[in-house]
């Protein structure tokens, strides 16, 4: 099994600035690719940014220019800095990791969730 811890959330103004980090610990052969989804109320769960172990990274069109997605291998943890935040990027967000396990072959698996408010 594979665990995604997530931190970093938190209440903030439109502006400002949040630093999101999630790390995956348990029967990991490989990490495939990391990133982040955000689910907003009444809406569907979206792509935020997603990092592979090739070091391709995507972004959703609304979030280019405001948030980086990097990666720390060696301790199996993914981040996401956003910088002027909007009202519109309140969401709980999700690390999402694609992971080829000891056991169970290549699954993705999923954090908790860390919700991100952006006040007006």
């Amino acid at each position: 099994q594979v665990q995604l811890v997530e931190s970093g959330g938190g209440l903030v103004q439109a502006g400002g600035s949040l630093r999101l980090s999630c790390t995956a610990s348990g029967s990991i052969f490989r990490i495939n690719a990391m990133g982040w989804y955000r689910q907003a109320p009444g809406k569907q769960r979206d792509l935020v940014a997603v990092t592979t172990s090739a070091d391709i990274t995507n972004y959703a069109e609304s979030v280019k220019g405001r948030f980086t997605i990097s990666r720390n291998n060696a301790i199996n943890t993914v981040y996401l800095e956003m910088n002027s935040l909007k009202t519109e990027d309140t969401a709980v967000y999700y690390c999402n990791a694609d992971v080829t396990t000891s056991r169970l072959g290549r699954k993705p698996f999923w954090g908790q969730g860390t919700q991100v408010t952006v006040s007006s």
